[in-house]
């Protein structure tokens, strides 16, 4: 509830401030992700696996600037979030093996820009997601021996939610950090096995991502 109303007011003030004055525009951009998650497994912290994730990651936003050093923007997005653990535990059997978890998530962020906002700028945000395909592989001594897939599966949380800083060059060339609030998996989900296989995984994901347009004007960057 917290996290709607949060937007609601954003979107009542990307609205009506400044209404007379203000620019606005819709601008487009990529990015290519380079991930990784903060993991706690059954108490213990481990580490990931870098992931580089260069499709399919997409975003378009509606930009509202103010003057020219301030503006909002709010959009809608589509992006392939996962991580990679080489030391997950199956807790049915004890083994150990190598998984890789991402899915496709539609997002909608907002945020604020400060800067030359047709040069260098800096940006920040909130976005939440629906994560509506799911994809689990599992390996061992380098070998896949199993893939799971799924539309809107119960493996992980429906909703994710997280912040985000950037900057964006003259140009449009745009870096970007994210850090998900939310845990990627469901620890409550149960398997046909009646087994909770993320029941003591608990994983955060953040990333990195290089990309480019997100808030210039294509004729600005001709």
């Amino acid at each position: 509830m917290k996290r709607l109303n949060f937007l609601t007011i954003f979107l009542i003030i990307f609205t009506s401030a400044g209404l007379s004055q203000s620019k606005t525009y819709v601008t487009a951009g990529g990015e290519a992700l380079f991930s990784f998650a903060s993991i706690n497994d059954n108490g213990s912290d481990q580490s990931s696996t870098l992931r580089w994730a260069p499709v399919f990651n997409f975003q378009s936003v509606i930009n509202r600037d103010l003057s020219r050093n301030f503006g909002l923007f709010g959009g809608i997005s589509v992006r392939n979030v996962g991580y990679i653990y080489n030391n997950y535990t199956d807790p049915s059997t004890e083994n150990v093996y190598k998984k890789k978890f991402r899915s496709y998530n539609l997002g909608l962020p907002v945020g604020i820009k400060l800067g030359d906002l047709d040069g260098m700028l800096l940006y920040g945000g909130y976005e939440i997601e629906v994560p509506f395909l799911y994809k689990e592989k599992t390996f061992e001594s380098g070998d896949k021996i199993k893939k799971i897939t799924g539309w809107f599966s119960s493996r992980e949380e429906m909703f994710q939610h997280g912040f985000f800083v950037g900057v964006e060059f003259p140009y449009g060339f745009n870096i970007k950090f994210k850090y998900y609030l939310s845990e990627f998996h469901n620890r409550n989900y149960v398997d046909s096995g009646g087994n909770k296989p993320y029941e003591g995984l608990k994983s955060n994901i953040f990333y990195l991502s290089i990309g480019s347009y997100l808030f210039k004007n294509y004729d600005f960057g001709k």
